[in-house]
């Protein structure tokens, strides 16, 4: 019998780590790449829906450990402050990518998993069969590679993917503030050229996330003065910022990110998470998406490469893989990338939110089309 191939992940966010874990509970030897140290934060909406409960909990984590929130609600408001309610039929439980990053970090740790961390990558060679990937520090060879380095990379433009050279007009910006908003509501407000989202997380903290078009910040100088002079306008977020405290001194901040649609596999490199598609917003949670690719992707090593690899097991895995990619998020991303074209724009997120709340069975249709099922 051949030995299980070795495998090497590049990046350590979620689809990351979780493909790490599961390989590692199958015994394959794993070798987790991140150019930061754990715990960091990074900008993200931290809302989590309980479609990923079954499987987080049967790698050990459970939410609760965490003091992580429950939210079963759901509010959208148009820039003018217009409010559409619905209830989450499947729940959700928001949690930092701070704490939640670490806990699978910690997970990872102990099934074995070895960690490179402070590392970046600077290129990705596959050659007869083998993986050579340069680093910082040395050169490390393998089997197989996962990409799961996030929405937009430096090896994104070494492996040539087209996305990469068409700029995206958005910025993201997060910060964590204590406030007396619901803790079983996350709510999305609706402003000119973006939305934001803000829900309880752990302890009494709340997580506040905007995505905004860049060009706005172009315009008014800095953070503030947009935040200011465009998302104050949205009563409900002028609300939130005069009267929430601010627990950083600078929020957390993202530029140029691509919800472009991508590849899923470049030059035999397995991507998954942000790296492998668009994986949006509105699309019921890009984290538990992210989650779910990672667990989707090896599953399928697992399935073909546990008695080692070849050119033909090659090829049936990232065949399968793709199929079954798409088969569980090509749908939920059409459906959001629809909803996300008519956020951020002021005419038509008054009509269908003032639509929307006439037919309260028509919204729960479309909240549970953008979440999945439990896995």
């Amino acid at each position: 019998m051949q030995k299980k191939p070795n495998i090497i992940i590049i990046g350590g966010g979620l689809a990351g780590l979780t493909s790490a874990i599961v390989l590692a509970k199958a015994d394959f030897n794993v070798t987790l790449i991140e150019r930061k140290k754990f715990p960091f934060h990074r900008v993200c909406g931290e809302y989590v829906s309980f479609e990923v409960l079954p499987f987080l909990q049967s790698i050990g984590f459970n939410p609760k450990d965490f003091n992580a929130a429950t939210i079963s609600k759901l509010v959208v408001t148009s820039p003018t402050g217009n409010a559409l309610k619905a209830d989450l039929s499947l729940g959700a439980f928001g949690l930092s990518r701070y704490e939640l990053d670490n806990a699978l970090y910690q997970i990872a740790l102990k099934e074995g998993v070895n960690f490179l961390l402070e590392t970046k990558v600077l290129d990705v060679v596959f050659d007869n069969e083998k993986f050579r990937i340069e680093t910082t520090t040395q050169v490390l060879q393998t089997d197989l590679a996962i990409g799961a380095f996030g929405k937009r990379s430096n090896l994104d433009q070494k492996l040539k993917r087209k996305f990469f050279y068409q700029r995206s007009p958005y910025l993201g910006v997060k910060y964590h503030i204590k406030s007396d908003f619901p803790t079983d509501t996350i709510q999305l407000d609706n402003f000119k050229g973006g939305y934001c989202g803000i829900s309880k997380i752990e302890n009494d903290l709340y997580c506040l996330c905007y995505l905004i078009e860049n060009s706005y910040l172009k315009t008014f100088g800095s953070v503030a003065k947009m935040e200011q002079q465009i998302l104050y306008k949205n009563p409900h977020l002028g609300h939130h910022f005069k009267n929430a405290t601010f627990v950083w001194d600078q929020p957390e901040t993202i530029n140029e990110i691509s919800f472009e649609k991508k590849s899923l596999i470049e030059n035999h490199i397995l991507m998954c998470g942000d790296t492998a598609g668009m994986i949006a917003p509105l699309c019921g949670n890009g984290m538990a998406m992210a989650i779910h690719s990672g667990k989707i992707l090896a599953d399928h090593i697992i399935q073909f490469c546990s008695e080692g690899i070849d050119p033909r097991k090659r090829k049936s895995l990232e065949e399968n893989y793709q199929a079954q990619w798409n088969q569980v998020f090509a749908l939920r991303l059409k459906i959001g990338r629809g909803i996300q074209t008519l956020f951020g724009n002021e005419i038509l997120t008054q009509i269908i939110v003032s639509g929307l709340k006439k037919f309260p069975s028509l919204t729960e249709a479309m909240v549970n089309k953008t979440h999945g099922k439990p896995f």
